[in-house]
């Protein structure tokens, strides 16, 4: 029995409490001729996942109606007899209402930010659930009307805020780290994000707030995946995609699939990483940047290269190489900032490690490092580069390159991370270097800092 996040979040959302609601449900039912007593002890085994008796649901819906002054149904107080409805991919699909997608991404996020264990311990899904986002945002049918009526006016400035803490909190993710950052993004996302989705604006409006927002939810999909909440990260990128449906902006919804293709090459599922890369590739088509097209092409290289695919990998990494000579700093959409000069070189060495070809990755790999990155992409090129120098037998330079990354990765807490030390570490134990303790100790005091 999963607890009830949608009726909890719509509860806190119409300010009533637990005793509240049991008394005007109470009020509803003596209107129908009916002797009810609920009280709020009631109201808390509902929240805990037991489904209210009799006609109780439909006058909660009605109680909430004229609370919230819209129609609630019982899909958005979580009692449509659908298991799972809020962590379900499909409940962020496109074949649910808009308004109804709201309602059960806020609940979401509310979820996140009280920590609740049946959300934050949800394990991803795989198959069809996970491809189904994907199809949907690919193919019709389109919103034709976003716009909402609510409490609250959206306008232009309220939509440059939200543009603003995407912005800061990217780049504080990528000097802090996931674990710092998610609970500040997911805090404003409850505080400042949901209240405007659920205020008023027009078509046009509408289509921006559900841009910068989708831009914001990524980002906290990003901070979940590197707190290795796999499950909840995965359900925010479904979310920013619903969004970029809902925006109209393909770009940004290729965007978004390129978390997924970097999640599922993370999660081993290569088929799937080049399955959701094509779809980006093929449903952006012009809207799609060259730094993005560069990033999917280099992510279906390393998948082509864990499946054994020597000539897709090759091809895949001369579109890559093709794209990014097209990159022109100052003409890229915000969300591809991370596309910066030498992520392609590092992406295309991994690649390359996995096929073998040692000199080349070496080459990439090199050129990655000499290249300026921010300070999490520069301990990622640092980990490749060691690898390399460890294959090549050269164990005294991979030493000082470990050295070097250790230092860099002192003070960010991230999971993902931990694990490229950890696995530093392992193959400077393995290669036998007399010099292999000194680099080993200085990961040690980067891997003690807590989580």
């Amino acid at each position: 029995m999963q607890p009830n996040a949608l009726l909890d979040a719509l509860l806190d959302e119409a300010g009533i409490s637990q005793a509240g609601l049991a008394a005007h449900v109470n009020l509803a039912g003596r209107k129908r001729g009916l002797a009810l007593r609920y009280d709020h002890t009631a109201v808390r085994r509902w929240l805990k996942g037991q489904r209210p008796r009799g006609q109780a649901p439909d006058l909660i819906c009605e109680v909430l109606s004229a609370r919230l002054h819209r129609q609630v149904a019982l899909v958005d107080i979580g009692l449509s007899g659908i298991q799972g409805e809020l962590i379900s991919p499909s409940s962020s699909s496109s074949s649910s209402t808009l308004s109804g997608f709201v309602e059960r991404a806020t609940a979401l996020w509310r979820s996140d930010e009280q920590q609740r264990p049946h959300v934050i311990g949800a394990p991803a899904v795989t198959g069809t659930p996970a491809v189904m986002p994907v199809w949907e945002w690919e193919n019709p049918p389109e919103d034709s009307d976003v716009s909402r009526s609510g409490p609250t006016h959206v306008n232009l400035s309220d939509i440059e805020t939200l543009k603003g803490a995407r912005a800061h909190y990217e780049q504080m993710y990528r000097k802090a780290g996931g674990i710092a950052t998610r609970s500040r993004i997911v805090g404003f996302l409850n505080s400042e994000t949901a209240p405007l989705l659920r205020g008023g604006y027009n078509d046009a409006t509408g289509r921006q707030l559900h841009r910068a927002t989708g831009g914001l939810v990524a980002i906290a999909g990003i901070c979940a995946y590197d707190s290795d909440a796999q499950g909840l990260a995965q359900r925010y990128f479904h979310q920013a995609l619903r969004l970029a449906k809902a925006s109209c902006d393909r770009g940004l919804g290729a965007y978004v699939i390129a978390l997924l293709v970097n999640q599922s090459l993370f999660m081993r599922e290569y088929r799937q990483a080049v399955a959701f890369a094509e779809a980006a590739l093929r449903t952006a088509g012009r809207e799609i940047s060259p730094a993005l097209a560069a990033d999917l092409y280099a992510m279906q290289a390393k998948s082509y290269a864990h499946l054994g695919d020597g000539t897709s990998a090759l091809a895949c990494i001369r579109r890559a190489e093709k794209a990014a000579d097209r990159i022109r700093p100052g003409r890229e959409p915000d969300e591809t900032g991370y596309v910066q000069p030498g992520l392609v070189n590092v992406q295309v060495a991994e690649a390359l490690l996995s096929m073998g070809d040692l000199p080349a990755a070496r080459e990439h790999a090199a050129t990655a490092v000499d290249t300026r990155a921010h300070d999490r992409g520069r301990v990622h090129r640092l980990a490749i580069l060691t690898h390399v120098e460890l294959r090549q037998g050269e164990a005294d330079l991979a030493v000082a390159t470990a050295v070097e990354m250790a230092e860099q990765a002192r003070g960010m807490e991230s999971h993902r991370l931990r694990d490229r030390l950890r696995a530093v570490r392992e193959h400077l134990a393995a290669s036998g270097c007399a010099q292999a303790d000194e680099a080993a100790e200085m990961i040690d005091g980067a891997l003690r800092i807590p989580l």
